[in-house]
């Protein structure tokens, strides 16, 4: 199938995470448990369906699915009010406010033993 891209990568880029967000949403149910093949599959359709490049497929297929997870909490990172240090976080409906240090999320989420990464896997 060939897909006319338009001429703003940025507009492009934001339409195929869409189209990959809409992707996850719609076959979230067949890999309950299994993240991971969702993520591949995912991968899979916009590389193959919607030709497009592998290494742009995998940033976007995470960004929809970080959307995807996130959409159902209500909290969200002020950026205005965040630092290169400070990432503040709020929750718009409580009306609390926290200041995480960056250091602190990468020592305990980022750089921890346990964490797992999305990576693409062939089923």
């Amino acid at each position: 199938m060939n897909v006319a891209t338009p001429c703003d990568p940025q507009e492009y880029e934001a339409s195929m995470q869409l189209a990959a967000l809409f992707f996850l949403q719609r076959h979230q149910a067949e890999h309950l448990g299994n993240d991971q093949l969702l993520f591949s599959r995912a991968v899979q359709h916009l590389t193959g369906s919607l030709e497009v490049p592998l290494h742009i497929s995998e940033k976007l297929v995470t960004r929809a699915y970080g959307e995807m997870k996130c959409r159902s909490k209500r909290h969200q990172l002020d950026v205005e009010a965040s630092s290169t240090s400070v990432a503040v976080v709020t929750d718009p409906s409580s009306g609390l406010t926290w200041a995480v240090p960056v250091n602190l999320i990468y020592e305990r989420i980022i750089n921890a033993a346990d964490n797992r990464r999305l990576r693409l896997v062939t089923p």
